[in-house]
């Protein structure tokens, strides 16, 4: 079975086939951008890396991830890191202590950062559409 979706920016995705690893199976998304000359892209977002830096895990080695059965849907990003950025909400103020291209790539990024976990080992592959002859990723 074929989904496809669209997002606000007519952005066509379409879930791929799936994709075996060593911890279990994922599908991810084929992406056409639209008014590109570029061909699809398939992307796998938040596919696990390495268990939990949390609670006894924390400040240990990262350990492999769990195992999962079934195909586990890599469409969404995972969790980023904890961090600290400046504060931009008075652009005035901000503009004192950095360039213009600085505070209009933070306006940007910022959005991207609201997901913050210290469970934030997670990894994005990104491969061209039609060239993709990996059928196992060694993660």
């Amino acid at each position: 079975m074929t989904v496809t979706l669209a997002d606000s920016q007519g952005v066509r995705r379409v879930m791929t086939r799936a994709i075996g690893t060593k911890y279990g199976s994922i599908r991810g998304l084929s992406v056409q951008l639209p008014n590109r000359n570029v061909g699809p892209v398939e992307v796998f977002l938040g596919i696990p890396y390495a268990l939990p830096p949390v609670g006894q895990m924390r400040f240990m080695p990262p350990a492999n991830p769990s195992s999962w059965r079934g195909v586990r849907t890599a469409d969404r990003y995972g969790p980023v890191c904890p961090q600290r950025y400046p504060d931009i909400k008075n652009e005035t103020e901000s503009l004192r202590h950095m360039p213009t291209g600085r505070l209009e790539y933070l306006k940007k990024l910022i959005p991207f950062l609201r997901n913050e976990s210290e469970d934030c080992l997670y990894l994005n592959v990104y491969c061209p559409g039609k060239k993709l002859l990996i059928t196992q990723l060694k993660i």
